[in-house]
């Protein structure tokens, strides 16, 4: 097959999208300005059902989730994308929590990785890189003086 019409049948997914949902506007801010700056198109949700839609509309890469979302939660809105054809190959849950108990509801909910709040950006960028050059797996609780 020829690479172009290859390129052409490359789902959206695996373009650099990403879905940010979180109610605090200064979270979402600065993370859609630090996602931007890496090259990332970036979709802003701010309550779990805008984000339940704008994962299934925009097909992103990757959905960072705050837990606390009003409306649906962060760990209902995993279920229903998880159970839907839409999922991101890669779903970051987003919380001030970060205990083992935490972490674990996260994986149940359909979680591929757990960032405790300030987010880490170098673990941010960690992520959002692996996800483009091969893929990634596991939980990262991260915490620093620098954060976003």
């Amino acid at each position: 097959m020829h690479a172009a019409r290859w390129m052409a049948n490359v789902p959206r997914a695996m373009e650099r999208v990403v879905v940010v949902a979180d109610d605090n506007p200064a979270m979402t801010a600065v993370l859609k300005l630090a996602l931007r700056l890496w090259g990332w198109e970036v979709v802003i949700a701010n309550d779990g059902v805008a984000a339940v839609d704008a994962i299934r509309s925009a097909r992103p890469a990757i959905a960072l989730i705050d837990i606390g979302l009003p409306g649906l939660n962060g760990l209902e809105v995993a279920r229903v994308v998880r159970a839907g054809n839409a999922a991101p190959r890669l779903m970051v849950a987003l919380s001030g929590y970060g205990e083992e108990q935490d972490r674990l509801r996260s994986r149940e909910a359909g979680f591929d990785k757990h960032l405790v709040k300030p987010v880490d950006p170098d673990v941010l960028r960690a992520i959002m890189a692996g996800v483009i050059g091969h893929g990634a797996a596991g939980h990262v609780n991260g915490r620093s003086g620098v954060c976003l």
